[in-house]
């Protein structure tokens, strides 16, 4: 019976240390943003002050900083999404000859390290001369995150019954009206995934920007949050962690956005024509 007994207990006491191992940064973000003599310690404020937030927010840099992060990663997510779910289509739909060594192919795509093609493409952009261009940066971001997104939508895509597209053939719609209107509506949790999960992997991203933007007034906000380490003295923890609250207020809204249209593709989930 003690066996069993620390059997059970051990695990939740790991999660536990494993919990608070997690819980402890972020209750220096939340209290040192707020403190106006924010040092590296974990520690209560004296004093709450918005100070932070107020020198974050009324800095034009940051502002166009944030700015160029949510175009960036909202286009991203909106090229990946509707490329995603026209590759995907096929794969799902017909019975290709060489879809299997396809799929392979994206899934080995998928655990390629970015790191390793960041010198061609460098080159490659050197050569196009579209360096320095957030056009570019979205083109090639998406051109990375496209393996995954397709293998995802690919798999949502299949929960999806075939007949009811067919219903919808039957009463005059397209191939293409077929997937915008029967199709897509049923996915919402995919797109859902898909968008958050691209969204967030480009808004955290900072090497790419950093190495195919030169211009610091083009830099993101995954960039721009490098600034208060040091680059310009002593590092600056109140700013840094008001910095650091507002860069994730984006991914936050739009988790909690997501999570109605989520609940409504589920709902949508047995639909059938009657």
């Amino acid at each position: 019976m003690n066996r069993y007994k620390t059997e059970k207990v051990v695990p939740y006491i790991i999660l536990t240390i494993i919990g608070i191992l997690f819980l402890i940064p972020l209750l220096w973000v939340l209290f040192a943003s707020f403190d106006p003599n924010a040092q590296q310690a974990l520690k209560m404020p004296s004093s709450f002050t918005v100070e932070n937030f107020t020198s974050i927010l009324t800095d034009p840099a940051n502002v166009r900083s944030f700015g160029i992060g949510l175009f960036i990663s909202f286009g991203q997510s909106v090229l990946i999404v509707v490329v995603a779910i026209m590759a995907a289509y096929p794969l799902s739909r017909y019975a290709l000859k060489f879809k299997k060594p396809f799929m392979y192919s994206i899934l080995f795509m998928t655990a390629l390290p970015i790191t390793a093609v960041m010198v061609p493409v460098y080159q490659l952009f050197l050569y196009l001369n579209i360096q320095d261009s957030l056009i570019g940066t979205i083109l090639f971001l998406t051109a990375s995150g496209l393996p995954y997104a397709i293998w995802m939508m690919k798999n949502f895509m299949d929960s999806v019954p075939l007949e009811l597209e067919e219903s919808a053939w039957i009463d005059g719609a397209s191939v293409w009206a077929g997937l915008r209107k029967v199709v897509a509506p049923l996915m919402i949790p995919g797109i859902c995934t898909v968008a958050i999960f691209t969204f967030s992997g480009s808004w955290g991203n900072f090497f790419v920007p950093y190495i195919l933007i030169q211009s610091p007034d083009k830099f993101p906000a995954s960039v721009t949050i490098f600034q208060f380490f040091g680059n310009f003295g002593m590092i600056e923890y109140g700013k840094l962690a008001a910095f650091s609250m507002i860069y994730t207020m984006p991914s936050v809204i739009l988790y909690m956005f997501s999570q109605r249209f989520m609940s409504q593709g589920f709902s949508l989930g047995g639909a059938s024509k009657g």
